[in-house]
């Protein structure tokens, strides 16, 4: 039992300045989550939802490529989703959807060591539902981890959306989340009050990503906090989801996934905790110095872990 399942959106982003189109990218916080693990030579299985068009099968040889296997039934929506990014003179984000969420692929036969989810999959109806119910199945093997990543533009009830993460962060046993996430949530809290409340629903921990503040943690021992690392920044893309697979691969190189090994995880130290920190910004360092959501594979991490 040695392999992770990533479930969720797959998309494509075109990119547009000025209103002409710049550029297009696969895209997806799940996918890349998926890719950057395999990228560090995880064995990992994916399961999304596209189809069987130009963009489909771009992302389909991109999931291949980084050592990655799609689940079968991931490919039978009747388009692949697309995100239209409007960048302003600023360099601010603009995202417009055109995505339709559904599940029905066949997850691998072997029990996953770990279950990760997140962003659009978490919330967005008919799929989000399927996904809890997959959770409820797996979380008897794996370690589950979650990354809400909150779309607000795809969010039509902000109530329900905050009710369904919640219910997640209740199944989940690592979570990570950005400030900007829990302040669209929560407006009249600290993330450090949250982050605190979600840690008593169930999790073992409860990562809040700070930005150019760097990140901390909670878990049953305390809290732990590493600053962010000094880098040239290229492209802020994906550096949320770098941070989570720097997160997962050293948990999962320290033999703490598994539902077997929950217990483990629960007694976690803030040593080891600040040690899983320091890890996961190195490698959200090392993809925000490149363009696009380009994560690092393992020689390039070594090499960088080398010289730091």
């Amino acid at each position: 039992m040695s392999r992770g399942l990533v479930i969720g959106e797959s998309l494509i982003d075109i990119i547009e300045r000025d209103g002409r189109i710049t550029g297009e990218h696969v895209g997806g916080s799940p996918l890349n989550v998926a890719v950057g693990l395999a990228r560090l030579d995880h064995d990992v299985d994916f399961m999304t939802h596209i189809a069987d068009d130009p963009y489909g099968r771009r992302i389909a040889e991109y999931v291949k490529a980084s050592g990655a296997q799609l689940v079968s039934g991931s490919i039978t929506a009747t388009r692949t989703p697309t995100a239209r990014v409007s960048v302003s003179e600023q360099g601010l984000p603009d995202y417009m959807f055109d995505l339709d969420w559904q599940l029905s692929g066949i997850p691998t036969a072997a029990p996953p060591v770990l279950l990760h989810t997140g962003s659009i999959a978490a919330v967005q109806e008919p799929g989000c539902l399927a996904l809890a119910a997959l959770i409820d199945a797996y979380r008897v093997s794996a370690t589950v981890s979650l990354d809400p990543n909150v779309r607000p533009a795809l969010i039509v009830d902000r109530d329900v959306a905050c009710e369904r993460i919640e219910r997640l962060v209740q199944r989940s046993d690592v979570v990570k989340a950005s400030n900007e996430d829990l302040r669209w949530m929560h407006p009249d809290r600290t993330p450090e009050q949250i982050a605190q409340t979600w840690l008593a629903l169930g999790p073992s921990i409860v990562v809040v990503t700070t930005g150019v503040k760097g990140a901390f943690a909670v878990c049953a021992a305390g809290q732990a906090e590493v600053p962010a690392r000094p880098v040239q920044v290229v492209d802020t893309v994906g550096a949320g989801d770098a941070f989570m697979v720097g997160l997962i691969d050293w948990l999962w190189r320290s033999g703490l996934l598994g539902a077997d090994r929950r217990g483990n995880l629960r007694r976690i130290g803030l040593d080891a905790l600040t040690a899983a920190l320091n890890a996961a910004t190195l490698l959200s360092a090392l993809t925000i110095a490149r363009a696009g959501a380009d994560l690092p594979d393992r020689s390039a991490l070594h090499a960088a872990a080398h010289f730091r």
